[in-house]
């Protein structure tokens, strides 16, 4: 009797696993293999960012480092890199693509331009400042290096680093940055790619030097006018590195979606 029984089982075929959540992991897990691949570009932007007078430029300072610290300083702030992307990039992720299957439900195919306009900049926005403070270790562990000893942070990664801010100089400064950062996520989500880094690499910089003060900027306004002393160009501090990471990892951020998405058999109008 049993046996007849089992036999009368439908058959289950299997099948790519399902997410609950479509296309928030699949982006997220792109990121972090972007974010890892284009450490060393993040280094070297956030060291042209916070010299007050240039005193190197990229390469320089690139095997400067190598020869006094070794190669492996240029992935200084690895941990603090990738948990930014997993609050950051999941945040901006999840809301856009939730908002996005939310509107398009019941209506005749996808959301117009300016919706999806907006909510990429709603998520970008949020995504920044739940970001901020895993952006503001990596600032700091990448910027150590070129601190004298005594000056060193010397957080050992990412939950050493947030832990130590929130202990020693409070929840106020965990978020240092938080309205630059929220801003220009906004601004890399609407533009992705080479546009995000032109638009952005002001706000970038200003972001920056906050995350890294020791107190001696009182606020965004006073950031952006110490800076404008240096000229207009001090703006674009960084550049160049920011491109080189950005550009490719929005590339690879999309290829590894993509293909994520496949697996996981998750359809997604346009």
């Amino acid at each position: 009797m049993l046996r007849h029984q089992l036999t009368q089982l439908p058959c289950v075929q299997a099948g790519p696993p399902r997410l609950p959540l479509p296309c928030v992991a699949p982006g997220d897990g792109g990121k972090c293999w972007a974010a890892a691949g284009g450490k060393e570009s993040i280094w070297l932007a956030v060291h042209l960012q916070t010299q007050q007078e240039v005193k190197m430029r990229m390469m320089g300072m690139a095997m400067h480092v190598i020869r006094t610290d070794g190669f492996f300083a240029l992935y200084n702030g690895l941990s603090a890199s990738l948990c930014r992307q997993m609050t950051y990039s999941l945040t901006r992720f999840g809301i856009y693509e939730t908002a996005k299957k939310h509107l398009g439900q019941g209506s005749q195919g996808p959301p117009p331009f300016y919706q999806k306009v907006l909510m990429a900049a709603a998520g970008g926005f949020t995504g920044g400042f739940v970001g901020t403070p895993a952006d503001m270790v990596n600032v700091r562990m990448q910027n150590d290096v070129k601190q004298p000893p005594a000056q060193r942070r010397n957080y050992s990664h990412a939950l050493d680093g947030m832990y130590r801010v929130l202990r020693e100089e409070g929840l106020k400064k965990l978020f240092s940055g938080a309205t630059v950062a929220s801003f220009r996520g906004a601004l890399v989500t609407i533009g992705q790619g080479g546009c995000a880094t032109f638009l952005c690499q002001p706000l970038d910089v200003l972001k920056t030097r906050l995350m890294n003060s020791h107190g001696e900027y009182q606020g965004v306004v006073h950031c952006a006018m110490e800076t404008a002393k240096l000229g207009p160009l001090a703006f674009y501090k960084g550049f160049v590195p920011a491109a080189v990471r950005l550009v490719p990892q929005t590339v690879l951020t999309f290829l590894f979606l993509e293909q994520l998405r496949k697996y996981f058999g998750i359809k997604v109008t346009t």
